[in-house]
């Protein structure tokens, strides 16, 4: 390989299949080239779990209602060894996984896929007044006391309901004996309800990108021309373009009959997809390269993963052609993807103040004379106690950006110090200087452009352009000319 003939063809191959394989994915299968070009996808992966009895089991699902906002555009189940099927009810849809024999722990997934449509609305009707839950004494007086005390302030539904959560949250002693009892959703559904205003609780999910294992909350829905949403203590919410409605008049979320110690959570991942795309492979994508079809808590890790090789791109770039010294040969990446989880500011000043103390610390460790192993173990433990005390003493003075300092790694932490300690005592502070400056310039601009959208678009969406990332560095790796750092030494040629 080392003609270069040979070696052109091999990058050539990786550059046309790179670029062709994208190609073919925007024409075939519709995927937008752009970032937010065409169509915003939620994929919600309900992840439920139980311990089975040994005997037979059977678990439900309550499926969310059509809502305004958001269209459902693909439903899959994960269930092996279990029947599968849907239920259609007069209070609405759920799923039903169903087996003869089970023991121990069990998981089942559901994945919903949510396409967002501010156009799309459900047309919705009056409902019945439910009937008032009936209350024992002295909730009943209760009860009533907040609705004569709201009633007066109110005009219509939606500003009873505003006066009714006020008054829960101011905490009188009406509220205070009814919460100590009931939990604010049901109070104010309950108060709402015998005023004879239609009310509900429904289980409400925060759609958030890269989201593992997140919970619903409970919140309650008022009829006012429409399913108003209120938050029992702080009223009424006006920004629902994120939220999204898992159950309404269904009694649960979810139910299992032969096990015990239930509970079900949620994954959520958003991504972009063309509207032709949804209509043509029923929102989902069918390609042999798409990280799409993993698990939504793993595509969350992905989206991360896949920016390596941009950072190891920027990386070969700063050192082979620009020249510039790091400490270590691709650590600056690695600190790259911690500012991408801390942010840049919080995470530089973190980054420079657990390693100049860990500096210090380590000079001591030098005077004891350990031995290699013993001394890194040492620097790893001195590490985690320096983060925990720096997220401890920034959380105090208020400021939440330290305790992002939890994202830096670890081991990469102690031997950074490690490194820089062994280089200030061979070479001296001047080269620590040039090495811990020029990894942490090429963390900020490896930073910069992993932090870009449509590289973060590209590298998810579109793996096979990691084939022209590897060109590249190959066709950089030949490179023996000089270093841009180094045109200063010819400058008295010209």
């Amino acid at each position: 390989m080392n003609r270069l003939g040979p070696f052109a063809i091999v990058v050539g191959i990786l550059m046309i299949a790179g670029i062709g394989l994208a190609t073919y994915r925007v024409t075939e299968y519709h995927v937008p080239l752009l970032p937010g070009a065409q169509q915003l996808l939620w994929q919600v992966e309900a992840r439920i779990e139980f311990r089975a009895n040994g005997g037979p089991a059977m678990a439900r699902l309550n499926l969310p209602p059509e809502q305004d906002g958001f269209r459902i555009v693909g439903e899959t189940s994960a269930s092996a060894g279990y029947g599968y099927a849907i239920e259609a009810l007069a209070e609405g849809r759920r799923a039903r996984w169903s087996t003869r024999s089970a023991t121990g722990n069990q998981t089942l997934f559901f994945k919903l896929d949510l396409a967002a449509d501010e156009t799309y609305e459900v047309e919705q009707v009056p409902p019945p007044l439910p009937q008032p839950p009936p209350l024992e004494e002295p909730y009943q007086t209760a009860v009533s006391q907040l609705i004569s005390a709201a009633e007066p302030r109110s005009a219509d539904g939606f500003t009873l309901a505003h006066e009714l959560s006020s008054s829960l949250a101011a905490g009188d002693q009406n509220a205070t004996l009814l919460l100590d009892q009931y939990s604010p959703s049901d109070v104010l559904v309950t108060a709402l309800v015998q005023a004879g205003v239609p009310a509900r609780t429904v289980q409400v999910l925060r759609l958030e990108d890269g989201r593992r294992r997140q919970s619903a909350v409970e919140q309650v829905q008022v009829w006012d021309d429409g399913w108003r949403l209120f938050d029992a203590l702080s009223g009424p919410v006006n920004n629902v373009s994120n939220l999204f409605v898992l159950r309404s008049a269904l009694p649960s979320l979810l139910e299992v009959e032969g096990g015990d110690n239930s509970r079900v959570n949620f994954s959520i991942v958003e991504e972009t997809r063309s509207s032709l795309s949804l209509m043509e492979n029923g929102g989902g994508e069918d390609f042999f390269l798409s990280l799409y079809d993993l698990p939504i808590a793993e595509q969350g890790m992905f989206k991360l993963i896949m920016l390596l090789p941009i950072g190891a791109l920027v990386v070969v770039f700063m050192r082979l052609l620009v020249g510039l010294k790091t400490s270590g040969t691709f650590m600056p990446v690695l600190i790259a993807l911690a500012f991408l989880q801390t942010e840049l500011i919080p995470g530089l000043i973190s980054f420079l103040v657990v390693v100049g103390v860990g500096l210090i610390i380590r000079g001591y460790l030098s005077a004891l004379n350990l031995l290699l192993v013993a001394r890194i173990a040492a620097l790893i433990v001195v590490v985690i106690a320096l983060i925990s005390a720096f997220s401890v003493i920034t959380y105090r003075m208020g400021l939440i950006g330290g305790l992002t300092i939890t994202f830096f790694p670890m081991i990469i932490l102690a031997w950074t110090i490690e490194r820089m300690s062994i280089i200030w005592e061979e070479e001296g502070p001047k080269e620590v200087m040039l090495q811990g400056g020029g990894s942490l310039l090429v963390a900020v601009l490896a930073f910069l452009v992993m932090d870009l959208n449509i590289v973060r678009h590209l590298a998810f969406s579109f793996p096979e352009l990691h084939l022209v990332v590897l060109g590249l560095i190959l066709l950089l790796g030949r490179y023996t000319g000089y270093r841009i750092s180094e045109l200063t030494r010819f400058a008295s040629f010209r």
